[in-house]
């Protein structure tokens, strides 16, 4: 069977930027590749892609090997490929989805979002741009410190901080956030978009 979901984490390649705030997209994507018990790394495209079932459906994994501001090319061929090959029954539902870091939010928090603009992040921008359309649906994991200033900071020196390495308290926080937006995957797969957003998109307290 064809795989009916296009499922995408946006970040850098290369080991440098592993544990990376911008990379919290790859990671979500090798956090769902684990739950699956699947692999992402056959090279299809300018990606690596693995497929996996989660849901009763079958998905396919993709990290870009574009840098993230030329995600939008690898999301666009795959995408096109997956229409090409996917099966009529199977056409119906969310046909892509997007992982990425926000750091609006903090992190190990998350927000399912349908639609939606840039907001200034690169790699959404070129999605949308290649697509030619905001209508596709996203997951947004958060990035910024817990702390109001330092997260003030961060979103004031946005370029620098999402390119820095996270220390092991940011990344026990992160991990929070990555078994948040598998879980999201898998609600919008099983349950629709509009379920995983009530459950997720609650705010803050304090």
């Amino acid at each position: 069977m064809a795989a009916s979901v296009l499922v995408v984490g946006l970040g850098n390649p290369g080991i440098e930027y592993q544990f990376t705030p911008h990379n919290a997209g790859f990671l979500a994507i090798d956090r769902i590749a684990e739950r699956c018990g699947a692999v992402v790394s056959n090279r299809r495209g300018r990606a690596l892609t693995g497929t996996a079932r989660l849901a009763g459906k079958q998905i396919l994994l993709a990290k870009p090997e574009t840098y993230m501001n030329l995600s939008g090319v690898a999301v666009a061929a795959l995408l096109g490929e997956l229409e090409e090959d996917v099966e009529e029954g199977n056409a119906s539902g969310p046909r892509l989805i997007v992982l990425y870091d926000d750091v609006d939010f903090s992190l190990g928090t998350i927000r399912v979002k349908e639609r939606g603009s840039s907001a200034g992040h690169n790699g959404v921008k070129s999605v949308s741009s290649s697509l030619g359309t905001e209508e596709w649906t996203r997951i947004r994991i958060g990035i910024a410190p817990e702390e109001e200033q330092a997260a003030e900071a961060a979103r004031r020196q946005r370029k620098e901080y999402v390119l820095k390495q996270l220390r092991n308290s940011e990344l026990k926080l992160l991990d929070e956030g990555l078994e948040k937006a598998a879980d999201a995957v898998e609600m919008i797969l099983r349950d629709g978009v509009a379920a995983a957003m009530n459950k997720f998109n609650q705010r803050e307290s304090g």
